[in-house]
C-alpha cells in the first residue's frame, strides 16, 4: 500500500510541475504581449486517511490551481499614437467582438480589456488589429453626456468617427465686458450714439452679427444721468424688423458700486436675469444669452469717466471645420479637433469594475469578462471612484518578469526529475520484491 502511494504521488508531482512549467511557458511566451497578465500555478498537499498508531503512511501526492493576476497592472509604456489607451488604475476598457459586430448581431458581448491600440476602420469604427472594437456613450450634440445606467453595457455603442465629416459649433452665448463714457450722458453732450458690432455662428456654420447701439440718455439737467440705451439687431432676421431688443441701463454712482450696473429695464425683447446677468436674446437660429453682468458687480458692462472700449468680448461656436486629430483625455471623454480651434466632445468612455478582478474569466487578445467569481460589474466616470484615469499616447506592458519566471523554470525542471528518480525507486523496490519469489 505505501509503495503504490508513492508511486502515484510521483505520477500527481509530474502532472503537478507540468502544469507549473506550462503556465510559465505562456508567461515566457507572452512576455512581449501588450496587457498581458502573468499565471501563476499553486501546489496544495494531499493528505490521505493515517493510521499513526500502526505506523503506516500513504502518500496522497499533490495537486495544482492555476489562476491569472489580473490585479498586478503592468508598465505603462508611451506610444505616438493618441488611440493607444491604457489604465492608471484599477479599472478596464469596454470593448466588444468586431466579429460580431460585422455579423450584425443584435446582443454584442460585454468585454474588457486593460489596454489597447485603436485605429479607425473603413467605416470610422474604433478597433484593434485582433479584433476588439472600443465602447462609449455617446454625447449630445452640446457635448454632453446624459445620465446613463452604470450596471448594464445596453446603452454602449461601438465609437465611431467620421474623419471627412466637418462640424460647425453654433454660438449660444456671448459675455460682454464694454466700458461705457459716463461724460456722454451730461446735459451738453451730443447725445450721439455708440455702434458695436459682435460677430457669432448660426447653426450651419455661418458668419452672422449682433449689431449694437448704446444711445445715452441726456435728459437730467443737474448732471450726468448714467443711463443708456442699448439696441440690439440680427443680421440673420428680417431686415425689416431685426430689433431682437431693446434695454435701458442704468449704471451706479455711489462710492461703494460706482460704474456698476445698478438697474436694466426690458423695453423690448428677450428678460434680463439679474442673479446671472444675462440677457435671453433671440435670434434667427435660436436661444442665445448675452451676459452683460449682475447688478453691483465689477465684471461685464461699465460706465466710467473714460473713452468707449469695446472689449472684452468671448462667445463660444466656430465656424465649419475639417476634423484634425482625436485624443481621449484622462477621464475618459473623446474629444475631437477641428481645423478652426473646434473642440467638441465625441463619446465618454466609461471604465469597469468589479468586486474581484482575479476571478474575471480570462479570453484571447488579453481581453476579460464576468464570472461567478468577480462579481457584476459597475462603470465609473474615469478619475473619479477606485477605476482610475484613462491614458492615451500609452499601452500597458505584460506583466511578465523574464528573471523570474526563468527562475521558476529551473526549480520545476529540478522537482520534475526528482518526482521521476521517486517512480524510478519504486520500481526498482517492486522489481526486488518480485525476485523474492524467484
Amino acid at each position: 500500500m505505501s509503495m503504490s502511494s508513492a508511486m502515484n504521488a510521483g505520477v500527481a508531482g509530474l502532472a503537478a510541475h507540468s502544469t507549473k512549467l506550462a503556465t510559465i511557458s505562456d508567461n515566457i511566451a507572452n512576455s512581449g504581449t501588450n496587457g498581458y497578465k502573468r499565471m501563476e500555478t499553486e501546489f496544495d498537499s494531499i493528505v490521505l486517511n493515517q493510521h499513526r498508531a500502526s505506523g503506516h503512511y500513504a502518500a496522497g501526492g499533490v495537486r495544482t490551481t492555476t489562476k491569472r493576476i489580473v490585479t498586478e497592472d503592468g508598465a505603462l509604456i508611451t506610444t505616438t499614437n493618441p488611440l493607444d489607451l491604457s489604465i492608471d488604475g484599477r479599472g478596464m476598457l469596454p470593448v466588444t467582438s468586431a466579429v460580431d459586430l460585422d455579423n450584425n448581431f443584435e446582443t454584442l458581448p460585454m468585454m474588457m480589456t486593460r489596454t489597447g491600440s485603436f485605429r479607425p476602420d473603413d467605416s470610422g469604427i474604433l478597433r484593434t488589429a485582433s479584433g476588439l472594437v472600443l465602447l462609449g456613450w455617446p454625447a449630445q450634440s452640446d457635448g454632453t453626456v446624459p445620465i446613463m445606467p452604470r450596471d448594464t453595457m445596453g446603452t454602449l455603442e461601438p465609437i465611431q468617427l467620421s474623419p471627412s465629416q466637418t462640424v460647425g459649433d453654433p454660438t449660444t452665448r456671448i459675455s460682454m465686458g464694454i466700458t461705457l463714457p459716463a461724460a456722454h450722458t451730461r446735459p451738453d453732450a451730443t447725445g450721439d450714439s455708440l455702434p458695436l458690432k459682435i460677430e457669432y455662428f448660426g447653426n450651419l456654420g455661418t458668419s452672422e452679427s449682433l449689431s449694437m447701439t448704446f444711445i445715452p440718455e441726456t435728459g437730467n439737467p443737474i448732471g450726468m444721468s448714467n443711463t443708456w440705451v442699448m439696441e440690439v439687431r440680427d443680421s440673420a432676421s428680417d431686415p425689416a424688423n431685426n430689433l431682437i431688443g431693446s434695454y435701458r441701463i442704468q449704471f451706479d454712482d455711489s462710492q461703494a458700486n460706482g460704474g456698476s450696473i445698478a438697474d436694466v429695464e426690458v423695453l423690448s425683447g428677450g428678460a434680463y436675469d439679474a442673479a446671472s446677468g444675462t440677457l435671453n436674446l433671440q435670434v434667427a437660429g435660436g436661444p442665445l444669452s448675452l451676459v452683460i453682468g449682475s447688478p453691483g458687480a465689477t465684471t461685464g458692462m461699465r460706465q466710467l469717466s473714460a473713452s468707449f472700449s469695446p472689449a472684452p468680448i468671448s462667445k463660444n461656436g466656430s465656424p465649419v471645420g475639417n476634423l484634425v486629430t482625436v485624443e481621449v483625455d484622462e477621464d475618459g471623454f473623446l474629444r475631437a479637433t477641428y481645423d478652426t480651434g473646434f473642440v467638441k466632445t465625441l463619446y465618454q468612455i466609461p471604465l469597469v469594475d468589479v468586486p474581484n478582478p482575479d476571478g474575471l474569466l480570462a479570453l484571447d487578445a488579453q481581453t476579460f469578462k464576468i464570472s461567478p467569481e468577480s462579481g457584476s460589474l459597475f462603470m465609473w466616470d474615469a478619475g473619479d471612484g477606485p477605476t482610475g484615469a484613462v491614458m492615451g499616447y500609452a499601452l500597458e506592458a505584460s506583466t511578465t518578469d523574464i528573471a523570474y519566471e526563468l527562475t521558476q523554470m529551473i526549480t520545476t525542471q529540478r522537482a520534475y526529475s526528482s518526482n521521476a528518480k521517486v517512480i524510478q525507486t519504486v520500481d526498482e523496490m517492486l522489481q526486488e520484491t518480485t525476485n523474492i519469489k524467484r
